[in-house]
Formats: C-alpha cells, sequence, structure tokens
C-alpha cells in the first residue's frame, strides 16, 4: 500500500518549547473541544544532568493556541508521589490519547535510590520501569493513576528486565493495540536484552492489554535496532514512526523510520522509510543540526498527520547539552 512522504516544512521559533532549569523532552498533544492545544511532556531538573531522566522526570503540561505554538507551561500532571509506588518517583514517554469522552496519559513510571549518575544511567530506576496510564475526564486532570502497572514485566518473557515507551491507537474493530520496548534477561546485566517491541491488545484502553509474542522492529544481527514508537491507523493500515538506533532500517545512521503494518501484528520498513535524519529546517533558511532528533509523536488535523513533535538536542561549546521539544509542520505526499 501507499504510504505518506512525511516532508518537514521550515519550523518557526514559536514551535521551539524549551524551560528554564529543566530539560525537557517527550512532547505529545491533543487539541480540545475549545481549540486549545494540550502538550504533555517530559521534565527534569538540569542539576541532576541529562540522566536524571530516570530519576527525577515528571510529566508536565503546556498549552497554546495554535498546535504549532508558542506553548506556556501550566502545571504538572504526573507528580511524584513516593517510593511506596510503582512510579512514585518518575514519570516519563507520556503518549496523550482520546476515547470516547475519557483522556488516557500512557506513560512509563520507575522508582529507586534517585542516585543521579552523571556518566551512566542509574540502572536501578531503568530496570524498574514500567507502563501505566492514567485517565482524566478533563485535560486539565485531575488524572487517576494506577497503584498497579498497566504492563508489568513478564518472567520468561521479551520484558522480562524492563518495559517502555508505550504508544497506543484504537483499532478499526473497535479494541486497542499498544506498542512497547521490551528488555529482556537474555544478555549480560545491568542492560539485559535485546531490546526488541511488543504488541498487545485489549478491548479497553485502560487494560487488561494480552501481549503478543512475535517481537517487531528486530533487525537480524542487532541486539538494540529502534526504539520511541508512534503508531497510528490511516483508515488503510498501520503505521510506525520509531528511532531507528544506527540507521539499521534507514542506512542513514541514527534517524526517524517509518514502518508499516496490515494488521498491527506483523511489520516491515515502509518504501521510503526515511523520515529524517537528525535535523530540521527553519524559516531563516537554515538547517538545524541536532545530536539528537526522538521521541516522534504526530498530531492529525482531519485525520491527516499535519505536526511532528520530537524531543531535540544539541551539545554546546561547553560540552553541556540544551533540550527542546519542537513541533515540525508537514507537508504530506
Amino acid at each position: 500500500m501507499n504510504v505518506p512522504s512525511l516532508s518537514f516544512q521550515p519550523v518557526q521559533s514559536r514551535s521551539v518549547f524549551s524551560l528554564d532549569g529543566y530539560f525537557v523532552w517527550c512532547g505529545t498533544m491533543v487539541r480540545d473541544e475549545k481549540g486549545t492545544c494540550h502538550l504533555f511532556y517530559s521534565r527534569w531538573p538540569i542539576e541532576t544532568t541529562f540522566n536524571g531522566w530516570l530519576t527525577h522526570s515528571e510529566v508536565a503540561h503546556a498549552v497554546a493556541d495554535d498546535p504549532l505554538g508558542p506553548y506556556r507551561h501550566v502545571d504538572v500532571a504526573l507528580p511524584e508521589r513516593g517510593p511506596a509506588f510503582w512510579d512514585g518517583h518518575n514519570t516519563h514517554n507520556p503518549t496523550v490519547v482520546r476515547g470516547g469522552d475519557k483522556y488516557y496519559l500512557y506513560y512509563t513510571g520507575d522508582f529507586g535510590d534517585r542516585h543521579i549518575t552523571p556518566h551512566d544511567l542509574n540502572w536501578t530506576h531503568r530496570n524498574h520501569q514500567r507502563i501505566g496510564v492514567a485517565v482524566a475526564d478533563s485535560l486539565d486532570g485531575p488524572w487517576t493513576r494506577s497503584d498497579r502497572p498497566l504492563i508489568d514485566a513478564t518472567p520468561g518473557f521479551h520484558d522480562e528486565l524492563m518495559c517502555a515507551n508505550p504508544s497506543v491507537v484504537q483499532r478499526p474493530q473497535g479494541d486497542w493495540l499498544m506498542i512497547y520496548k521490551a528488555v529482556a534477561k537474555d544478555r549480560p546485566l545491568p542492560f539485559g536484552g535485546p531490546v526488541v517491541h511488543v504488541v498487545a491488545t485489549s478491548p479497553s484502553p485502560t487494560g487488561p492489554f494480552t501481549k503478543h509474542a512475535h517481537p517487531i522492529f528486530v533487525k537480524d544481527g542487532v541486539q538494540f535496532p529502534a526504539e520511541d514508537p508512534f503508531v497510528w491507523h490511516d483508515g488503510h493500515q498501520y503505521l510506525a514512526i520509531v528511532k531507528d538506533m544506527g540507521g539499521f532500517f534507514t542506512g542513514a545512521g541514527r534517524s526517524l523510520a517509518l514502518m508499516q503494518s496490515s494488521d498491527g501484528f506483523d511489520w516491515s520498513p515502509a518504501d521510503p522509510v526515511l523520515v529524517s535524519t537528525t535535523q530540521y529546517p527553519q524559516a531563516d533558511g537554515t538547517i538545524r543540526k541536532l545530536e539528537a532528533l526522538e521521541r516522534p509523536q504526530l498530531w492529525f488535523d482531519n485525520g491527516r498527520p499535519a505536526v511532528l513533535f520530537c524531543a531535540a538536542s544539541e551539545r554546546l561549546a561547553n560540552d553541556q547539552l540544551r533540550t527542546w521539544d519542537v513541533a515540525i509542520p508537514l507537508g504530506v505526499t
């Protein structure tokens, strides 16, 4: 089947969202009936270093009058709630979905010692990662969270070590499909592996979800080929944008790749497969070259992919990292 060519259009300054004193990441947006655009994103204090995304992240909430911004911070949607909870210290990877008259905010949560590790991951927090969903009647909250993960680790399965990065879509027949990142214990700890993706389905957006055994987005001989899926159905087929960790699908180094599936369970690279390398065009005619462009999330205008939200970063002259969320307008052919 034909696939969309997601052509990046120039990015205006109002479409770059950052906060003083914070790293910003993981933007996902939905527009309410009044036209207000609600951006849910991850943020954590700069003093915790970039690796603080594992120990000190919180899912926050910003609003705008236009999908392309400018966005302004409003509140924290999913704050820390203490080590007694599976997601008590850290919320990350938000993706927001409307279903009926409710909103579902899927996310990754974890807990641990909160030790800051500037030059490595905090493996306790990383391996405590699980997937949850918060539910609200309004995008302004309050959000109701569960005391148990929506997706937990399953002994002997692809996600025995940890699971994260959920993306969820309602299927044409009315049930729900989730794709998430899973890490097994088949390789040495603490990293484990391989890192694959799992499809899970449920009759309800709040589960329970049934995990399907066949992993997706895999590449022969590669232990960690992809992450950060965003999945949707275009009326004919399923499509997903993923971060290609090393050009294993695109041949273009670390990049964003487009995948396709007729049923949501068996996936292959689309043609064309390359969405973008780690750069985007700016309104002044220059190209913004980045260290990272990832966590893709689409916003649709009347069913058409109209804006791609991504997390972006660049390395400054003093070797410090600057991050922001960017709303990239799309030309779709």
